[in-house]
């Protein structure tokens, strides 16, 4: 099994490196390349949703961003001990009809000693915006990283 630095336990410095990594990589809405974030067996709480493994991991994601259109998202390190991370994170996108959403969560994620996160629980809330209250726009620019996404 080959490593997926930056490895725990985690600095400041590499816990922040670990929360931009999944920042960008969720950005891609790739799946596929999320998933190899994520220990074979890894297990989600995602809103209401338990799913266990890379394969549910895909399955998940494909039905989010088929329903998530035009998603853009920012993650925060809120704090980190030995092999867990906290973040917080916003993402916008729309639906089908065009609404436009505004998604604000907190994550718990566990790594293992190879740097595949092996838990991670979401808790995440939605609240409809206008197009013209948008915020987030793509991936996050580089003068932008390590900077605080704020709250409003």
């Amino acid at each position: 099994m080959a490593d997926r630095p930056p490895l725990p336990p985690f600095t400041h410095e590499t816990a922040a490196q670990k929360v931009q990594a999944a920042e960008d990589a969720w950005n891609t809405r790739d799946p596929h390349k999320v998933s190899l974030a994520y220990s074979e067996d890894s297990v989600w709480r995602n809103r209401d949703t338990f799913v266990t493994g890379r394969a549910e991991i895909v399955e998940l994601l494909t039905a989010k961003w088929a329903r998530e259109l035009e998603y853009a998202l920012r993650k925060d390190l809120w704090a980190f001990d030995g092999n867990r991370i906290a973040v917080r994170f916003q993402y916008e996108c729309r639906d089908a009809d065009g609404q436009w959403w505004r998604s604000y969560g907190n994550e718990l994620w566990e790594f293992d000693e190879h740097g595949l996160m092996t838990r991670r629980e979401a808790s995440i809330n939605d609240v409809p915006i206008e197009e013209k209250k948008r915020r987030i726009f793509g991936p996050r620019p580089e003068n932008e990283r390590g900077l605080t996404f704020p709250v409003r």
